[in-house]
């Protein structure tokens, strides 16, 4: 099977099922739970710690992060298989599995990456196949409902968070990511040097790749459960400036986040 649970707590499998029309009310926000870790392997050798988050188009369930969680040609990067980790009580949040998910079949990669005409997007979708999830798992998700109707609506002074895994850092017990706060740091809906992302800032790190960056919306919910966060982008990577003075200068606590309608293409 290509996408498995492993590990699984047993005293979880009476957990409440992902139908979120059933579910208990979650002990902790809903982002907490839509936004998995993700570890990459070789095998069975851990390559990398990243960030993730689901997206749902109907039926259909996505994990989406960075593309370059995926694959990175520069770094040789090339992993073969990657986990997340489910949660299995909306309660009891210690209970969770590893969810192992295959990334080629017959040697074809099975995610979606793409471009536009400012080159390739830093973002891949890889679709779960819900049969697969192990019973009870929590699953809370973001929807074409939760991307911006339009660029006008997002003030260029909206508070941001960013839900991620820097340098792999979690909550160990409760698997849980942790929450930086951000500022739109270029004009929203304006493609920065061309290309299809805008820029936050915030303090950020490697592991952080493919977190969502949202903002408050107390007006959207999802089957009857609350995620009340506008999806606004799908964080990649640090920008900064090449010729800096590592001694003078500071960092610019720049990122780059790709627009989040970029998922009504990768997941049409």
């Amino acid at each position: 099977m290509a996408q498995t649970p492993e590990s699984a707590d047993t005293a979880g499998m009476n957990a409440a099922p992902a139908d979120r029309s059933t579910a208990p009310t979650p002990a902790v926000d809903p982002l907490f739970l839509a936004t998995p870790g993700i570890t990459t392997y070789d095998g069975d050798i851990a390559l990398t710690n990243a960030s993730g988050f689901f997206f749902q188009r109907d039926d259909r369930l996505f994990l989406v992060t960075s593309r370059h969680v995926l694959i990175d040609e520069p770094s040789n990067h090339h992993p073969s298989r990657l986990a997340i980790t489910l949660h299995l009580d909306a309660q009891n949040l210690s209970r969770c599995t590893e969810f192992s998910m295959l990334l080629y079949a017959n040697g074809t990669a099975v995610w979606r990456q793409g471009t536009d005409g400012g080159g390739e997007i830093d973002v891949g979708v890889l679709e779960i196949d819900r049969e697969a999830l192990p019973e009870g798992a929590i699953v809370f998700a973001f929807t074409p409902e939760h991307l911006p109707g339009d660029f006008d609506s997002v003030p260029i002074d909206a508070a941001l968070c960013i839900a991620g895994f820097p340098l792999g850092f979690r909550d160990t017990v409760y698997q849980l990511p942790v929450l930086r706060h951000a500022a739109i740091a270029s004009p929203f809906g304006v493609r920065f040097q061309g290309r299809g992302f805008f820029l936050t800032d915030a303090r950020t790190h490697r592991g952080t790749s493919g977190a969502p960056v949202v903002t408050r919306h107390h007006g959207m919910t999802r089957d009857g459960a609350p995620l009340p966060w506008q999806l606004l982008g799908v964080h990649s990577a640090r920008m900064d400036m090449g010729n800096r003075d590592r001694v003078q200068d500071e960092s610019l606590g720049l990122n780059c986040a790709w627009y989040a309608d970029i998922l009504l293409t990768l997941t049409a």
